[in-house]
């Protein structure tokens, strides 16, 4: 039975939101192609990630080194490698993020494999596994497929928030690998952490966004929308003319040249609805769109659009709200 592999990310004793989207796009995808699903931990002293990841999928493989206690792409690379080389798999997931940019590309030139990176979908039609993937900005969505070869598997690099997560039901099996690595690679070696600093508001964890665009006109009307998100107990986000007027940061900003975010509840409003800008909110579980524009794209993927100038309806949801309170 070919497998697909799932690479757990981990940083500072907490297992990343992408691995757990990567898990439940995996169970699927085994499903339709009658295919294993493997998770793949690396690291040290990893028993407590190997219990928590055990039920996402059919087995857990797992090296625990002390040269594999802080992530390095190289030492990474160099253990997958002996794995993959030894394993029949159809398809490797690894996240879109700072180390897995770093580590895909390399991983996919030692094995001399097919790579896609940063796609936002995956989906199998006759058997056939295909990616969509965003070029040029995001202003195209371009479907790829793979050409066939003898054993031949792929790596798939998947943008952060392009899946929900949903718990799994599995009794994965575990099994312990020997790790290749005898020494830290001595050209590449792991310093320290360096957090980015982060805005006043991680609007990648609220469970409530209301964002606004070039709608608002000025300045002076952003309190409107604000005093809403105040009000649902959410955060005010925005598009990118908002941040490039200067009216918000850009840790504020949510599309594919911002944050993806994946709400229980995203309001847009006066926001049309770019290619871009819709990449950031394809993990939101209810979309509300407000435009006055009833041919604006945003209203293709609101769960419910409200046609009508913003200044109108802002003060009546507030005033609703405030009913409900």
């Amino acid at each position: 039975m070919k497998k697909i592999f799932v690479l757990v990310e981990h940083r500072r004793g907490k297992i990343m939101d992408i691995t757990f989207e990567l898990l439940t796009k995996g169970r699927e995808l085994a499903k339709k192609l009658d295919s294993e699903l493997v998770a793949l931990v690396l690291g040290h002293n990893i028993k407590e990630f190997i219990d928590r990841i055990k039920k996402e999928a059919h087995r857990v493989s797992f090296v625990d080194s002390e040269l594999l206690k802080e992530p390095n792409a190289e030492a990474y690379q160099i253990v997958l490698s002996n794995i993959l080389k030894k394993e029949k798999f159809l398809l490797t997931l690894v996240g879109h993020t700072a180390l897995g940019m770093d580590l895909a590309s390399s991983l996919a030139a030692s094995l001399e494999i097919p790579i896609a990176t940063d796609c936002i979908e995956l989906d199998v039609e006759n058997d056939e596994l295909f990616a969509i993937r965003q070029p040029y900005n995001g202003k195209l969505n371009a479907r790829v497929s793979f050409l066939p070869g003898e054993g031949q598997g792929f790596i798939i690099t998947v943008r952060q928030g392009s899946f929900p997560q949903e718990e799994g039901s599995l009794s994965g099996k575990l099994v312990a690998l020997p790790s290749p690595l005898e020494k830290e690679p001595d050209y590449r070696r792991f310093i320290e952490y360096i957090e980015a600093v982060m805005g006043e508001v991680d609007i990648t964890k609220a469970d409530v966004i209301v964002a606004i665009g070039r709608g608002i006109r000025e300045k002076e009307n952003m309190p409107l929308v604000e005093e809403l998100a105040n009000s649902l107990g959410g955060v005010l986000a925005c598009s990118r003319p908002i941040v490039d007027n200067g009216w918000l940061p850009k840790d504020r900003q949510v599309g594919s040249s911002g944050k993806t975010v994946k709400p229980k509840l995203y309001i847009a409003i006066g926001i049309s609805g770019s290619f871009q800008h819709i990449a950031g909110i394809k993990g939101s579980d209810t979309v509300v769109a407000v435009n006055k524009d009833p041919n604006a794209p945003i209203f293709n993927e609101a769960d419910y659009g409200i046609v009508d100038d913003l200044f109108k309806v802002v003060p009546v949801l507030k005033e609703k709200i405030k009913e409900l309170k």
